[in-house]
C-alpha cells in the first residue's frame, strides 16, 4: 500500500491514440487524477468514465490533468473509446496485475465468460505535481466509487485552504 505523501510508483502506459502517457512526465498545475477501472466489461466503469468525460473541464479549470487506466488489452482499450462516451479522457491500456498490486489496488478472478481470467478493481488517485500521492480511494467491489463533483470540491477546498494530505502516520 502508498500511504499519501509518499512517491507514487512510476507509471508509464499505452494509450488508446497509439501514443505514450507518464505520470513522472506530467506537467500540472495541481494535480494528476488516475482513475483505474476494472474493464470495457464493466457496466459501473462506462457510467464512472463518461461522469468523468462531463467533467473534464471542471478539473482542467482547477489545474487538474486526468487519465484513466485498465488492464484490458489494446483491442478491448480501443473498443471502450469508441463505444463508450469518452473522447476527451486518455485512456491507458494494458496495465499488468504486478503493477496494480503496487498501487494497492484489489485484483478479481473473472467470474464469468465476459470477464477477464484476472483483472483489476477500482481506484482514484490524485498525484500532486511532486508524485506524490495525495488521496487515494480504493474498491475491492464496482460499487461505492466517489462522485466527481465531491471530489471536485475535495480539491476545491484543498485548494483554497492549503489543506495538506492526510493519512500518513
Amino acid at each position: 500500500m502508498i500511504k499519501p505523501r509518499e512517491k507514487a510508483p512510476e507509471l508509464t502506459i499505452n494509450l488508446v491514440n497509439d501514443t505514450k502517457w507518464s505520470l513522472q512526465e506530467q506537467k500540472t498545475e495541481n494535480f494528476t487524477l488516475i482513475i483505474f477501472y476494472r474493464g470495457k466489461h464493466c457496466p459501473v466503469c462506462k457510467k464512472q468514465l463518461e461522469q468523468l468525460q462531463n467533467n473534464v473541464n471542471n478539473f482542467k479549470e482547477r489545474g487538474v490533468n486526468v487519465i484513466a487506466i485498465s488492464a484490458n488489452t489494446e483491442s478491448l482499450a480501443k473498443e471502450t473509446y469508441k463505444d463508450w462516451n469518452v473522447k476527451d479522457l486518455p485512456i491507458g491500456y494494458d496495465f499488468t496485475i504486478e503493477e496494480a498490486r503496487k498501487w494497492g489496488l484489489f485484483i478479481s478472478n473473472g467470474i464469468s465468460q465476459k470477464e477477464p481470467k484476472e483483472f483489476i478493481e477500482p481506484g482514484l488517485f490524485l498525484i500532486d505535481k511532486e508524485g506524490k500521492v495525495y488521496w487515494e480511494s480504493i474498491q475491492s467491489m464496482p460499487f461505492g466509487r466517489p462522485e466527481f463533483k465531491d471530489v471536485l470540491n475535495g480539491i476545491d477546498y484543498i485548494l483554497k485552504e492549503d489543506y495538506p494530505a492526510r493519512g500518513e502516520a
